[in-house]
Formats: C-alpha cells, sequence, structure tokens
C-alpha cells in the first residue's frame, strides 16, 4: 500500500498535455480544377495496382525487376528502417527503464578513524529493482519528440514509396522509347534495304542508258541519309538499352517487346486536386515532414518549464550474504527531482526560434509540393489530349506522303515528272512514318505520366523490396 501511494503522483503527473501548436492541414494554394480535365470515365489511379495498368508480361517483368534490384530503391529502404530505428528509441523514452541490481560493498576504515581504536572492515549486500531517472512528461517533451519521429518515420516510408512509383514511371518510359527506336529502327533498315535494290536497278539503267547519271546520284543521296538515320538509331538504340538496364539493375530479358500500336494503357478518371494530397505519396511525405516540426515546437515549449524525474528502488539489503532474504531486510529509495535551467544564454529560446522558422520552411515546402503536383497532372492532361491531336494528324499525315510517293514514282516511270520529285516524296514519306511512330510513343508516355502524376497505387500489392 505504501508504494502504491507513492507511485499514484508519478502516474497522475504522466497524464500530460501537449504545448504543440494545433495541426491543420494547409489550403491547397492551387485552383479547385485541373485546366484540361475532361468529363470522361476511367479508373482512379489511386486505387490501381501497377500490375493492373501495365498489363504486358515484358513491361511487368522490367518493373518488377527493378522493385528489386534498383540500387537508389534500396537505399530508401534503408532509410526507412533508419527512421523506423529512430523513432523506436524515442518512444522508449517515454517508458520507464528498469533494471535488477545485485551488489556487494566491502569497506576497510582504518584504526585512526575508528572510534575502537582497530581497523575495521564491513561488508554490504544488496539485491534490487531499481527504476532509472524517468522523466514524468507532464509538459508532453518527451511525447512530442516521440511524435516527431513517428512523422520522420511516416514521411520517410512515403518518400520511399514515391521513389517507387517515380521508378515505374521512368522503366516503364524508358522501355516505351526502346520500343520507338527499335520501330524506327526497322523502318529505317526497311528504307535501306528498299533503296538498295533502287540503286541497283538504277545502275543497270545507266549501264543500257536507259536514264541518267544524275537521277543514279540521286539514288544514291537517298540511300545515304536511309543509311545515316539507321546508324543513328543504332546508336540511340543501343543507349537507351543500357540507361534501361541500369533502371532495372540487370540485364534486359531476351525476346521482341510488343510493338507501340499493341501497347494498350487503361484511361484514368483525373478527380479534383483535392484528391491529390491523400495519393501522392510525395504530398504525403511533405505533410508528415510538416507535422513533425509541430511535435518539435511542443517539445521546445516545454523545455522552458521544469523538469521532473523519478528514481527510485526497491530490493534488499543486509551486512551478510545470508541475511538478504530475512525478515526485515526490506530496503527502498525513491528520489524525486525537479529541475528548471535559470540561465542557459538564450538556449531555449534559440532552440523555439528554430523549430518554429523549420515549421515555415516545412510549410513552404509542402505548398510547393502541391503546386507542382498540380502542374505535373495539368501537364500529364494536356499531353494526353493534344498527342492524341497530333498523333491522328500524323496518320492522316502518313497515310497522304504515302499516295504522294506512289503517284511521284508512277509520273516518273510515264515521263511526266524528273526524278526530283520522287526523291522529294521519298525523302518526306521517310519522315512521316518516323514521326507517326514518335507521336504513338509520346501519347503512351503522356498516361504512364498522368498515372503517376495522380499518385499510381504502386503500394496496392506485394510489390515492396
Amino acid at each position: 500500500m505504501e508504494r502504491t501511494l507513492l507511485l499514484f503522483p508519478a502516474l497522475l503527473l504522466t497524464a500530460c498535455t501537449s504545448l504543440a501548436p494545433p495541426y491543420d492541414r494547409p489550403a491547397a494554394p492551387v485552383a479547385e480544377r485541373y485546366e484540361d480535365a475532361q468529363p470522361e470515365p476511367g479508373e482512379v489511379a489511386g486505387e490501381l495496382a501497377w500490375q493492373d495498368y501495365f498489363t504486358d508480361a515484358r513491361m511487368q517483368a522490367l518493373i518488377a525487376g527493378a522493385l528489386q534490384n534498383n540500387r537508389d530503391l534500396r537505399a530508401a529502404v534503408a532509410r526507412v528502417e533508419q527512421a523506423r530505428a529512430a523513432h523506436g528509441i524515442q518512444r522508449a523514452d517515454r517508458l520507464p527503464t528498469l533494471a535488477a541490481r545485485l551488489g556487494e560493498d566491502r569497506q576497510r576504515t582504518p584504526a585512526d578513524l575508528n572510534l575502537t581504536g582497530r581497523p575495521l572492515l564491513a561488508s554490504a549486500y544488496q539485491v534490487d529493482l531499481g527504476l532509472a531517472s524517468w522523466e514524468l512528461d507532464f509538459w508532453g517533451g518527451v511525447r512530442n519528440l516521440e511524435g516527431a519521429a513517428l512523422e520522420s518515420y511516416l514521411a520517410s516510408a512515403e518518400a520511399r514509396r514515391a521513389l517507387q512509383l517515380s521508378l515505374i514511371g521512368q522503366v516503364a518510359n524508358g522501355e516505351l522509347a526502346l520500343r520507338e527506336l527499335d520501330e524506327r529502327l526497322a523502318i529505317a533498315r526497311q528504307t535501306v534495304a528498299s533503296r538498295a535494290e533502287s540503286l541497283r536497278i538504277f545502275g543497270r539503267r545507266v549501264e543500257v542508258g536507259a536514264t541518267s547519271r544524275l537521277a543514279l546520284t540521286q539514288v544514291q543521296t537517298l540511300l545515304s541519309q536511309a543509311e545515316a538515320l539507321a546508324a543513328q538509331l543504332e546508336q540511340a538504340r543501343a543507349a537507351q538499352a543500357q540507361a534501361l538496364s541500369l533502371l532495372v539493375g540487370a540485364p534486359l530479358p531476351a525476346g521482341s517487346a510488343p510493338a507501340l500500336e499493341a501497347t494498350a494503357l487503361l484511361p484514368l478518371r483525373s478527380g479534383l486536386p483535392a484528391e491529390l494530397l491523400n495519393r501522392r505519396p510525395d504530398l504525403l511525405a511533405a505533410e508528415h515532414r510538416l507535422k513533425a516540426t509541430h511535435a518539435s515546437i511542443g517539445a521546445a515549449r516545454a523545455a522552458f518549464y521544469p523538469r521532473i524525474s523519478l528514481t527510485a528502488a526497491f530490493g534488499t539489503a543486509s551486512a551478510e550474504l545470508g541475511g538478504l532474504f530475512a525478515p526485515g531486510s526490506q530496503a527502498w529509495t525513491i528520489s524525486p527531482q525537479l529541475a528548471l535551467p535559470l540561465l542557459d544564454g538564450g538556449r531555449r529560446d534559440a532552440n523555439l526560434s528554430l523549430a518554429e522558422a523549420r515549421r515555415e520552411e516545412a510549410l513552404a515546402a509542402y505548398e510547393g509540393a502541391v503546386q507542382v503536383a498540380f502542374r505535373d497532372v495539368n501537364d500529364a492532361l494536356g499531353a494526353r489530349r493534344w498527342l492524341a491531336t497530333q498523333l491522328r494528324v500524323a496518320e492522316d499525315s502518313l497515310a497522304a506522303q504515302r499516295e504522294r510517293a506512289r503517284l511521284a514514282t508512277l509520273r516518273y516511270d510515264n515521263g511526266a515528272a524528273a526524278f526530283l520529285e520522287v526523291l522529294d516524296a521519298q525523302r518526306d514519306l521517310l519522315a512521316a512514318e518516323q514521326q507517326r511512330v514518335q507521336a504513338r510513343r509520346a501519347l503512351l508516355s503522356s498516361q504512364v505520366s498522368l498515372y503517376a502524376a495522380l499518385g499510381g497505387g504502386a503500394a496496392l500489392k506485394n510489390d515492396t523490396p
């Protein structure tokens, strides 16, 4: 009963309040709607796992490999574990530290310091359970430090998710760029082969006097242009493959990739800007950092109030080892302490000013992140809309260039036009074929960017390293 009465005030004091300023989510400094949002049905990106959005097997294998092997993502996972451990350390400060102790003290007192005039040997044995300087968190300082550590841990976890989503988008766009180069290179190789055959035919015509050497040189020019384009695309394709392999963290899988025309991505619903605040992991990370600064202010304010701590021990003590557990050998100590710095050179004021300045910095960073997210979605929506138009124009242009090239060749064969007309038509046809592939890839990339900008559900399935 006596021990209970002693502990009751301590338990009462721990029911403390927080001095941290109340947190309210800041108003988003953006418009209420996106500029290029279209009222069309689609999936909610935040609820759509990447495995359901990128459905072809090669793309899924590349993304899964990147999530498993990418070194930047592995470093982010390690940072999350560090933050988790730091939170555990800070949380432990809120709980009392109990230690079991077994000790023996032997002391010799010289004869001239002893009333008996003889040297005196004394022994003391003690077994107890001790409470080591437990701070009674009356002002919430320790609790706010633990809260700041928790918010930092949550911020690091969301930052890992943001990096994961960014990595998914980079791998998807890298694979689409590789498919684009493969298709453009295939077109260039076919053009080289076709023009090489034309050069052979025109060479025979020159030999028999059926055409001029000028036409032969013009065909040679067409072939050289196609060969130069093929060489450039070969170089670009090799560089893109190396860049994608670096992202994946492993060699690329063997086998041909699906054509861009066969690559389909689900339509997405843009929603409202306010929905981004609960979906995009980078915004959630910025908000957790802002909350951490609020908790740090509470801890800085608590330093202005008295610090109350408690040290206690309960056990047995005896002058002889055999008497440790004898009746009447119980021993206990309790030492409450109250401390308040009176002069610290302005340290506490400066610490509070530092915490408040960090809150302002975190607030600006959060609002800036919201504005960047708003722009990302607007850019992706605008790109999706206008690139679809560009693709339709490119397909119409390609159809017109093919007909033009056919007619120019007929006119030249019938002697109604110079070969220069065929030269121009063939050159423009090759450019139109290349542009259509580029427009299709750009449209697919805009859909990937929109998925990432809307905070695609990167963690809805078990895909974390």
